[in-house]
């Protein structure tokens, strides 16, 4: 792990993206080894162990439409997960922007007697009641991503780091910028919905790291995490700064507007670092001919952790690495920074825009 993945590590229990779908594959039971159990530790290590099919769980899974990649992945992702498992009984009701029509579909779950429900909520504070309402009907939640407002909606959350991944963002440029000399750069940033609280964190890390050096954001504007916002705003943020020295985009889907803005401006000063980490810009990473230098990470293949920690749950288990019986509270995934050092590792794992 570099120096700046170190800096901006807080996870409670994590492994990053290499490990989001795959750090729960190791999960056994929490017997202590002995002689005769030495071999079936060696196999759960390779992912056996809680792999191997057990008592049927029915999970139910609800999330906003798949309006653009990242969330597109994260259906996806959990599909693929649930169909690894025979004793999966998997039931997903289909993608709402529309907060009481998400609503209505996890009453409908709940109505279903699911064993474990997966919510990626659209909006947290407003799906949390129903949350509760599955919790205190017995139905164990997994709240993915964005946090219900109160602990009693769910049994366990897992999400990305939002300040993780402004932090990495901004301690690459920093190291960018400081190896070409650059004593005062003009850094431009592109952010998702500013209101939001995940992108207020993801500003606030990206300023934080920055500062570390005395650097700070000279031009910002706000994006609506689609293609067309994109390249409206970075073009007016073009005109503004006649010059650049680095620009963070929050997201790598609106990104594709982004270049679009920059390519039509003509501009090619400055370096990029992306958000999410698509396959598109892990392409452009990869080619090294443009602006784009690096993307970080907020990997949708944490949908295949939440089925994952889902079935855990529903068949009353716990994780081989942990001391403790159960399943944790809170899980936070680090974001890591894909160059063209490392972007071969990641290509895999990276979402279509």
């Amino acid at each position: 792990m570099d120096r700046f993945a170190l800096d901006r590590r807080r996870l409670l229990v994590g492994s990053g993206l290499l490990g989001a779908a795959g750090f729960l594959a190791a999960c056994t039971s929490n017997e202590p080894e002995t002689e005769d159990t030495a071999a079936t530790t060696q196999a759960a290590a390779t992912g056996s162990g809680n792999d191997e099919p057990g008592q049927e769980v029915v999970i139910g899974f609800s999330a906003p439409a798949a309006d653009h990649g990242w969330i597109g992945a994260i259906t996806t992702k959990a599909e693929e997960e649930a169909k690894k498992y025979p004793d999966v009984d998997f039931q997903a009701v289909e993608g709402s922007n529309d907060v009481n029509q998400q609503i209505s579909q996890v009453e409908t779950l709940i109505s279903r007697n699911v064993d474990v429900l997966v919510i990626l909520p659209f909006d947290g504070n407003a799906l949390t009641e129903v949350g509760v309402k599955a919790m205190e009907a017995g139905i164990q939640v997994i709240n993915l991503d964005r946090v219900f407002s109160s602990p009693r909606g769910a049994r366990t959350w897992i999400g990305g780091d939002n300040y993780g991944m402004g932090a990495a963002a901004g301690y690459f440029l920093v190291q960018q910028l400081q190896a070409k000399g650059v004593k005062n750069p003009v850094i431009g940033e592109v952010q998702g919905i500013a209101d939001l609280p995940l992108t207020q964190d993801r500003s606030k890390g990206f300023a934080e790291a920055l500062a570390t050096a005395g650097f700070k954001v000279s031009n910002q504007v706000s994006a609506q995490f689609t293609v067309e916002s994109g390249q409206q705003v970075t073009s007016n943020l073009l005109q503004a700064a006649p010059k650049l020295d680095a620009l963070w985009n929050h997201d790598d889907d609106q990104g594709l507007g982004v270049l679009a803005a920059i390519d039509q401006a003509g501009r090619d000063e400055f370096i990029m670092v992306g958000g999410a980490g698509s396959k598109n810009m892990m392409d452009l990473i990869k080619a090294d001919s443009g602006v784009v230098k690096a993307t970080v990470t907020y990997p949708p293949s944490m949908a295949a952790s939440a089925v994952k920690l889902a079935r855990l749950v529903g068949q009353n288990k716990g994780m081989s690495d942990l001391v403790e019986l159960g399943v944790p509270a809170s899980i936070t995934l680090t974001s890591e920074t894909v160059t063209k050092e490392n972007v071969d590792q990641y290509l895999s794992l990276g979402f279509e825009s």
